[in-house]
């Protein structure tokens, strides 16, 4: 089986289905700040921005897709590593349990260096973005709160992710500013999935794909 093609297809249908789910609220937001029809503001002497509600709407509509996206890729790429395992005949056996308990990716990581010396730090990839899609996986089919439609990174993700990929701007700029020990008190960062993000883990799974089924196992 070419399990790289069909990763790859797999791939590609997550990234349209992002283009074309995240199309019309995209556009609402570029209406709603254009202020184009039907989002023409009406004369006001609110503060509140015209529209506001329905702005909010659109850009959390965005990030539930995203969100989504993001959970059927780390799934996508788990079924890659699942699929070689049993294209290679060696199946994970107890030795790698403690591995495999902090996360498929680090169980797979020790899996391919211990049966075939494949040591996953030699690729030219992105390791930290690929560790990071897990752990945003975890937390996005695993919501805390039934009151936030977001979902957040947990204190224990941070200690491991001293500078996310997932999160917006704003955010990125607050972790920076702080000391690693003074970052308990604050809310934990929103996971933030935009089309720019999501294509550059595509890639980077891409990229990964291509290195591991170039090294000799």
């Amino acid at each position: 089986m070419d399990v790289r093609y069909f990763l790859g297809e797999r791939l590609a249908f997550i990234e349209q289905l992002y283009f074309n789910g995240a199309a019309p609220f995209i556009e609402r937001k570029r209406k709603i700040e254009a202020e184009e029809e039907p989002f023409v503001p009406p004369y006001s002497e609110d503060p509140e921005p015209a529209f506001l509600s329905e702005w909010l709407e659109a850009e959390e509509s965005l990030q539930v897709i995203g969100r989504t996206c993001i959970s059927m890729l780390s799934a996508s790429f788990h079924l890659y590593f699942k699929t070689w395992e049993r294209q290679l005949g060696r199946p994970v056996d107890d030795s790698y349990r403690s591995a495999f308990k902090r996360g498929w990716f680090n169980g797979y990581k020790a899996y391919f260096q211990g049966q075939f010396n494949v040591i996953f730090e030699n690729s030219p990839c992105n390791l930290s973005l690929l560790e990071e899609l897990v752990l945003a996986r975890n937390r996005v089919q695993h919501p805390e709160s039934i009151t936030d439609q977001s979902s957040h990174y947990s204190a224990d993700d941070l200690k491991k992710l001293p500078s996310p990929f997932f999160i917006d701007d704003r955010d990125r700029e607050l972790l920076a500013e702080m000391e690693e020990g003074e970052r308990s008190w604050l809310m934990p960062p929103t996971i933030h999935v935009t089309q720019e993000k999501l294509k550059a883990a595509i890639h980077e799974i891409g990229r990964f794909a291509e290195w591991l089924e170039q090294t000799d196992h």
